[in-house]
């Protein structure tokens, strides 16, 4: 699918319009910040300004500990949403296709969502102990749900008709499940990955604040401890901009597996031609 100089020039603008609103936004925030902490009604370890937390930030990156954390929540978040989107996936799709197995593991999947994860989290940390396989779990616990639901919403919204035309064409099961359903539940798969991406950081950060020795939780918890609040700002910060990240990465993806997807408009124009190329 090729994209025309005016489509390119197009979303150029869009990027470059969404850009600079950003940074405008961004730019009021840090002003209002810093108005508010040199107002000299809040002390410093209450809210530190935007100075010093960026002081406190090129201080963890110079002695290392700010990357090597960093890199263990990273490492703690993709295993957990790697292994509770696998799952998540493989019981969405069967409880899609077999009514009489979602009414059975339903009520245990939906009772498990009412507990807190805060509350779960030091049960896996007893169980499994303070290491990585206590985070992760606590990560994929976080991001089944989310992922699970909108696997069978996606399955489930594939078109009957299209279901019968495909066995009147006699596909396989493995046939039916690349060419259609898997095509068609995409994207509201990839819709619940999104905010699974995201759940993920905080799954890492809850399973840190019970027990660890590294990380952007444990961080925060030192910088708590001490009362070292511009490193506990150092730390959310990490934190908001690798949700970010992974958030935006979701999306690129997203816009990369599902680029076969047309405006019917837009597949018109394009078939039928402009009017002066009708004309010649």
């Amino acid at each position: 699918m090729l994209i025309t100089p005016e489509e390119f020039f197009g979303v150029f603008l869009f990027m470059k319009s969404k850009f600079w609103l950003v940074s405008l936004s961004l730019l009021l925030v840090l002003l209002a910040w810093q108005a508010v902490a040199s107002s000299g009604r809040f002390p410093a370890f209450i809210l530190p300004s935007p100075e010093q937390v960026g002081v406190r930030f090129v201080q963890k990156i110079d002695d290392g500990s700010l990357l090597r954390n960093a890199a263990t929540t990273l490492l703690e978040v993709l295993a957990g949403l790697a292994l509770g989107v696998s799952v998540a996936t493989a019981l969405g799709y069967l409880l899609a296709r077999s009514w009489r197995l979602e009414r059975l593991i339903s009520p245990y999947i939906v009772a498990s969502q009412s507990i807190p994860i805060v509350a779960l989290a030091p049960l896996l940390v007893i169980w499994f102990g303070p290491g990585l396989f206590s985070k992760v779990l606590v990560c994929a616990l976080i991001v089944f749900f989310p992922v699970l639901v909108n696997t069978v919403v996606g399955v489930r919204s594939v078109p009957e008709d299209l279901r019968d035309l495909m066995r009147s064409l006699h596909a396989t099961r493995w046939q039916m499940l690349a060419w259609l359903e898997m095509p068609a539940a995409l994207p509201v798969f990839l819709g619940g990955l999104r905010i699974g991406a995201t759940l993920s950081v905080i799954g890492a950060v809850v399973g840190e604040f019970v027990g660890a020795k590294s990380g952007l939780g444990f961080l925060v918890n030192v910088g708590r401890g001490t009362y070292d609040t511009a490193l506990v700002f150092v730390a959310v910060i990490t934190l908001i901009v690798m949700a970010l990240t992974l958030y935006g990465l979701v999306s690129l993806l997203e816009g990369y597996l599902l680029r076969w997807q047309q405006r019917p408009e837009e597949s018109g124009r394009r078939a039928n031609g402009t009017p002066a190329e009708q004309t010649r």
